[in-house]
């Protein structure tokens, strides 16, 4: 079988197992969960041994540490992963929920009712957990998935996929509910985004070159973010501790995610308290420091700061690199996240009731933060158990996307034999 055929085989298979996952209870949604839990902590010793091939070839073929970061499986992680599966379990079922019901003049009533998106297309890179975290959110929300991850983790995914399928079959319901595409040639993204007869919406998790290319080769509708260029703006009235603590951990806690921080904004007001103390601790982390000129003088003698370009502003690092802008106040601080930011998270430190307020307001993102780092811009830490990607477009679904970001809405009228009048 060729590739195109295989590609539309397994849409077919999709969009009937969509039915099925569609008809099934919250009830034996949650007990597919446990049991691919089951299969995955039943096998972790082999998904190790799996994701190690992968890490192996991974450094044979040169690849960045930021990737090799995303693609490793260390024992955290898989908690992490067994924990998002069960947390899933438990929270509620959006699908047949009817919202906003009410009479109208004529005797019906009308309502809204959450309903599967259909089958969800998935393409994704390095990180294996997004097998499940994908796999467990589709399932959930009723919606069949095809997920297509990145060659570099392809034992790790074809071994999480069989615990998924087992566990699926093992609640009676079909493996096809969640499938993955079992080959690396990259035409089957090709495919894969151009089945509009089987597949009713794609989301691409990677990279920038690979999110546009699937916005703009899809002919099905896309849930996307292109990348993250985070802030963290250190208000006027900011207090000092707090703010050095957020901003270290908005920029060290992890490089390689698209929610830490790649500029930090300071204002004028408690630069000359705060940046030294904070570019002391960025030194000792191993973070390479970009500032603009009053950055550079304000550090000069304590540490080296590169000029900053006009250029890092709008760059995406993933790496332990920062550009550190001193601003006059708040006006100039939104002014700068609204025209150089991602819409993906940003962040005041502040004590400031007003400025708070402003900033959450006036910020044109899809998480906006106070006093918070934006690494908590993450559906397992707003509640959603998993996310199957961030979404910076502001239709449909926007922020971290779960449960009912994978649904949508349909009029439902309940009448008892009425009839419009002519």
């Amino acid at each position: 079988m060729n590739l195109k055929d295989k590609m539309q085989s397994m849409g077919i298979a999709a969009r009937a197992a969509s039915i099925e996952i569609n008809r099934a209870s919250t009830q034996q949604k949650n007990q597919a969960l446990e049991h691919i839990a089951r299969q995955i902590g039943d096998q972790r010793e082999m998904l190790m041994a799996e994701n190690s091939k992968d890490l192996q070839a991974a450094k044979e073929n040169g690849i960045s540490d930021a990737m090799l970061d995303r693609l490793t499986f260390t024992e955290a992680r898989f908690d992490t992963m067994l924990a998002g599966l069960r947390q899933v379990a438990g929270l509620n079922d959006p699908v047949g929920v009817i919202t906003d019901l009410a009479y109208q003049p004529s005797g019906i009533q009308v309502g809204k009712m959450r309903t599967p998106l259909g089958v969800v297309g998935i393409i994704f890179e390095s990180r294996p957990n997004v097998t499940i975290d994908a796999a467990s959110l589709c399932l959930k929300s009723g919606n069949a998935s095809i997920l297509r991850g990145g060659s570099e983790a392809i034992h790790s995914n074809q071994a999480l996929a069989t615990c998924i399928q087992a566990g699926l079959q093992s609640a009676g319901l079909p493996a096809d509910v969640v499938q993955l595409v079992p080959t690396t040639d990259r035409a089957a993204v090709g495919e894969l985004i151009t089945m509009s007869a089987y597949v009713d919406v794609i989301i691409p998790r990677g990279g920038l070159s690979l999110t546009q290319r699937i916005a703009n080769e899809a002919t099905i509708p896309v849930i996307k973010h292109l990348d993250g260029i985070c802030h963290v703006y250190l208000d006027d009235d900011a207090k000092e501790q707090m703010a050095i603590d957020i901003a270290y951990n908005a920029k060290c806690n992890r490089y390689a995610v698209c929610n830490a921080m790649e500029s930090l904004l300071v204002s004028a007001k408690v630069a000359k308290s705060i940046l030294p103390k904070l570019a002391t601790r960025y030194i000792e982390a191993g973070v390479e420091l970009r500032g603009c000129p009053e950055t550079v003088n304000l550090l000069a003698e304590r540490c080296d700061v590169t000029p900053a370009t006009e250029a890092d502003w709008a760059t995406e690092y993933v790496a332990p690199i920062l550009s550190i802008k001193i601003v006059p106040g708040l006006d100039q601080a939104i002014s700068h996240i609204n025209r150089y930011g991602s819409k993906h998270t940003d962040s005041i430190v502040t004590e400031n009731y007003s400025s708070s307020q402003r900033f959450i307001r006036e910020v044109d993102s899809s998480s906006v933060m106070i006093n918070a780092s934006p690494r908590f811009s993450d559906g397992l830490e707003y509640g959603l158990g998993a996310e199957i990607g961030i979404s910076t477009d502001k239709l449909h679904a926007r922020g971290p996307v779960g449960l009912e970001g994978l649904t949508s809405q349909k009029y439902v009228v309940f009448g008892a034999g009425h009839v419009r009048p002519g």
